[in-house]
């Protein structure tokens, strides 16, 4: 498959509301959409960068000139290429996992596109839908806001509760939260808001009965988590230190995690993610997949590879209305506490063009 042009919009869909995490306070999704055009079809693929270098490294304007500088030209000079070997041709630039996803992804749609495949069955899916958490943020009303929002997404069918936290903001709303709502899948994530320092403070959380608590360390101290997990009775899962196979293969030889989160931009795209699937299931550890505020492509991608045999808890593949009003494709709706994965070819679903237009603020094409 030769590609004929790559087309990268930069787009901002408000939220429906505010999104806020131990990282800060988001109101708008500022994201990359990427395009691949071959002689026989096309593909669509998502960056999920934050605005800011918060979450990690990486962030949108440094996403976009290192896909303008770096990325794009070495797929255009690529020649023939399939989804599976983008991984190689980037490999020689180092970091920058959510651009290469993006890119990747569009390959690889373009390419499913024209065999007439659909992701899910590329990636070796188990099941036609997929059963769905919900992220909740640190709300700005306290915890009766909290309290009101965890019964609006229970009523809507969620069938897990995911509440971020860091200090000062944990044990009173986890603790509000298991009493009004006590039989609930519960866990929290702390975007690793806190030290090895606090972690008497942390089992504390041991008392509520959550499934899991997510990166409550800095990345890198894989060495700190597994301390902390010898300290806790509940399981430590890892999500931003999870970047790719060989260091998921690391974290659970250290003991500093029993479950994974996957994220297709955080580990640089579908190929490695389906790595890190297939590393966890081996050793029978619990994955699931992780949000970043996807519109309906990269919900797509996400849904499709939620439905491998690996992922054995909910994911944050909430529904679309969870974050937009309106999407930039045709919207994934919950239906019984789970989305539907996509049949169609490819990532099967495509922008809706008046959308895509109207909150597209940077377009720029590349051409072989």
């Amino acid at each position: 498959m030769q590609i004929e042009r790559i087309e990268t919009r930069r787009v901002e869909l408000p939220l429906v509301r505010p999104f806020v995490t131990s990282f800060g306070r988001q109101t708008t999704r500022d994201g990359i959409l990427v395009r691949v055009v071959t002689a026989e079809s096309d593909g669509w693929g998502e960056c999920v960068t934050p605005a800011a270098p918060v979450f990690s490294a990486e962030y949108t304007d440094g996403a976009l000139h290192v896909m303008e500088h770096h990325l794009i030209p070495r797929l255009l000079s690529a020649g023939d290429l399939t989804g599976a070997g983008v991984r190689e041709v980037f490999r020689p630039i180092v970091g920058h996992p959510f651009a290469k996803a993006a890119l990747e992804m569009a390959v690889l749609d373009a390419e499913l596109r024209s065999k007439e495949v659909s992701l899910a069955s590329h990636l070796g899916a188990v099941r036609d839908r997929v059963p769905c958490g919900v992220s909740v943020g640190i709300p700005d009303g306290g915890l009766d806001e909290l309290l009101a929002q965890v019964g609006g997404y229970l009523e809507d069918g969620y069938l897990r509760i995911k509440l971020k936290i860091q200090p000062g903001f944990d044990l009173e709303p986890v603790r509000a939260v298991r009493e009004a709502f006590p039989h609930i899948m519960l866990q929290v994530d702390a975007n690793a808001a806190y030290t090895l320092d606090d972690a008497e403070h942390l089992r504390l959380l041991d008392a509520f009965g959550l499934t899991l608590i997510e990166q409550p360390l800095p990345e890198d101290h894989l060495l700190a988590h597994a301390e902390l997990a010898s300290k806790l009775a509940t399981p430590i899962c890892l999500d931003e230190s999870i970047t790719s196979a060989v260091v998921a293969r690391d974290a659970l030889e250290l003991g500093a995690c029993s479950v994974v989160n996957i994220k297709i931009g955080r580990v640089g795209g579908l190929v490695e993610a389906k790595d890190i699937h297939d590393l966890c299931l081996d050793r029978g550890v619990p994955v699931w997949c992780g949000g970043m505020l996807e519109t309906g492509l990269g919900r797509a991608a996400n849904v499709a590879l939620a439905a491998l045999p690996g992922f054995t808890l909910p994911g944050d593949t909430s529904a679309s209305d969870r974050y937009f009003s309106r999407d930039v494709t045709s919207p994934f709706v919950l239906q019984d506490g789970h989305l539907d994965v996509p049949d169609g070819n490819g990532l099967g679903v495509h922008p809706e063009a008046d959308v895509l237009n109207r909150i597209t603020t940077e377009r720029a094409v590349y051409r072989r």
